[in-house]
């Protein structure tokens, strides 16, 4: 039998919580070194937790867990940075970058670079007025790790057509679905200063988005539009 895994204070965030029997919580974890997994957090839901106002979504960790596989336990958990405070409005697009890791990462993969990129995100969901440069970058270099890099040859002045199946080819300015060429080098170069690359951006990395998440509907895109139907989001 292979000995018990013990992680100690591994920089972390919590993606998700759900409640788990009386006084306890399932944690989908996306950790630094370890990628995402599952922690059972026994008696973190009790009226005397102290971990119950920790253990939530864009609060920077440091954890403590035993075990291997799906079946690891929460040893401990403490702060492990200053608060990320999202505005209200910044609210839905952090859980969306949290629902996209979910859906789009294997379990115990490590994923260095993703973990620095999405806790540069969520700082600049902190700061920033507006979230669609950022939720952009994102997509783009979750994308890279999926195996859907943008590192592609551009003519600025040419035009492209996306397909996810074979990346971009050139095309007359006025084919169908023709995109700037640009556009689609600023989103290459994470340079997304006006709203026609915004746009660009938005449509290209949806179609590769898409793909990868094979018909999966993400529970944030479904609240966004109601909220957009309802006007309360601007």
């Amino acid at each position: 039998m292979q000995p018990r895994e013990r992680i100690t204070l591994e920089p972390a965030f919590v993606l998700h919580h759900r409640a788990y029997r009386d006084t306890s919580r399932i944690l989908d974890v996306f950790s630094a070194r370890h990628g995402r997994l599952t922690l059972f957090a026994r008696g973190a839901r009790g009226p005397k937790s102290k971990l119950a106002s920790l253990l939530m979504p864009f609060r920077p960790l440091l954890v403590s867990w035993s075990g291997r596989g799906d079946a690891a336990q929460l040893t401990a958990a403490e702060p492990g940075g200053e608060p990320l405070p999202l505005p209200p409005r910044q609210v839905l697009p952090g859980f969306y970058l949290n629902e996209l890791i979910i859906s789009l990462t294997t379990r115990h993969d490590p994923q260095a670079q993703l973990f620095a990129d999405y806790s540069e995100a969520l700082r600049r969901l902190c700061t920033d007025a507006e979230p669609e440069p950022t939720l952009r970058v994102f997509e783009k270099r979750l994308l890279a790790v999926l195996g859907f890099g943008l590192d592609f040859p551009i003519e600025p002045r040419g035009y492209y057509q996306f397909r996810p199946h074979e990346g971009l080819s050139e095309v007359r300015e006025d084919a169908p679905g023709a995109y700037s060429g640009r556009c689609l080098r600023a989103l290459q170069e994470e340079a997304l200063q006006d709203s026609e690359s915004l746009d660009v951006a938005r449509r290209v990395l949806r179609q590769a988005l898409d793909h990868c998440l094979e018909g999966r509907e993400l529970r944030t895109r479904t609240v966004a539009r109601a909220m957009t139907r309802r006007g309360l989001q601007s």
